[in-house]
């Protein structure tokens, strides 16, 4: 009989650092559950951290029962076995720790000291002073941990070094990505742009470190409430969120940046319950008249310019602007049951745009229309749309009081008291 500490032990050893060979977890949980019973084989773990139950849809034929499992004696600490294989193979998962995880533990272990920061080595974090808790979200190549620094909440965003000398050119876009999002966040101070805490490097692990938003992201947050069939957002609030990305945006353009990767995911929601821009591994100093990275960013917001690879400009988050002011509208993903390929054709020869509600403010439906125009230069500026929206803010304001204090003039379908929330 095998025993509960001898597998614990195992399996330590086996996720220890550094190694000289990649190790497959599915393979290693695999095995783990092999030895916790027989019928237990089929559990495997997705990437994304969750677990299949493969004895549902298929089965091992015995000599005198064709098609049932033969069962092996089930191990008396198996429940307390399964668990273990959970946390240890599942790190992706909310709420689950990072003991195990191979990333939080490349960057805490004291046997490897932290690299310095090329050209911004104020920002390197002294990780004597980092606490790492749960991961709440996570990628191909990373994870993003909730955390402490010095006392302050923040959120810790690993990227793994891609190990194999055959992928060299995965490895240089993770670092140049790296790099990049360092640069962009050490020389930004806006109350609508994330704040970057510090960063360093490691061997096989970078680090970035910023401000933890406690409200999650936007998507998220519009997914959440579509979920349990509530009203996507008071028209009080997107107002107050649609001016709080565009004058973020503005900001940021004002400095020759594109960010490239404007959705949804990636406007997170702070404690005030303002709009934190992030996210700016894909963002490029503009480069005006040049053929920039074709396929920078996601398909349901990308502007059709970038999709086809010709020159584009900052223009190209105004477009995404105005997919994400649908979105704060609506409640509902673009092009929702759409393929992103089909979207990204669609929006190319076809010039499809997500549909504009009956009910929706003429002066939204009008920032929203120019804002993904084809034509790029057609598109408004974010210092535009910044005043576009305080003028409708103040006629949306101005036609509810008057229809309050009249009573004979009926408000727009828009503006009833539970969907203004004033």
């Amino acid at each position: 009989m095998v025993e509960v500490d001898d597998i614990h032990s195992e399996f330590q050893e086996t996720m220890k650092e550094p190694k000289n060979y990649p190790v497959d977890e599915k393979t290693v949980s695999e095995d783990f559950l092999k030895k916790l019973s027989y019928d237990d084989i089929g559990i495997i773990c997705n990437d994304d951290g969750s677990t299949v139950d493969q004895r549902k849809t298929t089965s091992v034929a015995s000599n005198n029962n064709p098609g049932i499992r033969p069962k092996e004696p089930r191990h008396p600490h198996r429940n307390r076995l399964l668990s273990l294989a959970k946390r240890l193979f599942n790190p992706t998962k909310p709420g689950v720790g990072p003991t195990y995880d191979a990333l939080a533990k490349a960057l805490m272990d004291s046997r490897y000291p932290a690299l310095g920061l090329e050209y911004h080595e104020e920002w390197t974090i002294d990780l004597k002073n980092l606490t790492i808790a749960a991961c709440f979200a996570g990628g191909t190549f990373g994870k993003v941990f909730h955390g402490k620094y010095i006392g302050q909440e923040v959120a810790i965003k690993l990227l793994e070094r891609p190990a194999g000398k055959n992928r060299p050119q995965v490895v240089g876009a993770l670092e140049r990505q790296f790099r990049r999002e360092v640069s962009f966040l050490a020389g930004l101070d806006h109350p609508n742009v994330v704040r970057l805490v510090g960063a360093c490097r490691k061997r096989m692990v970078w680090c970035i470190v910023t401000e933890y938003a406690k409200g999650g992201s936007v998507g998220k947050y519009l997914q959440t409430k579509h979920q349990n069939g509530q009203h996507p957002m008071s028209l009080k609030f997107v107002f107050k969120r649609a001016l709080d990305i565009a004058k973020g945006m503005a900001y940021i353009h004002s400095l020759g940046i594109i960010h490239r990767d404007l959705k949804s995911d990636n406007l997170l929601i702070g404690s005030d319950k303002s709009i934190k821009i992030a996210d700016f591994g894909m963002a490029r100093i503009e480069a005006k008249y040049e053929t920039m990275t074709p396929y920078t960013g996601t398909l349901r917001w990308m502007a059709p310019e970038m999709i086809s690879n010709k020159p584009y400009t900052q223009k190209v988050d105004v477009y995404s602007f105005g997919i994400i002011l649908w979105e704060l509208i609506t409640g509902l993903i673009p092009y929702q049951g759409m393929e992103p390929l089909q979207v990204a054709s669609l929006v190319v020869k076809s010039g499809i745009r997500p549909p504009i509600p009956e009910d929706c403010l003429p002066s939204l439906s009008e920032i929203m229309t120019r804002c993904w125009q084809t034509n790029p230069d057609a598109r408004p500026n974010f210092t535009q749309i910044v005043e576009m929206l305080h003028v409708a803010q103040f006629e949306m304001m101005t036609t509810v009081r008057k229809a309050r204090s009249r009573r004979s003039i009926a408000p727009h379908p828009m503006m009833n008291d539970d969907i203004l929330n004033i």
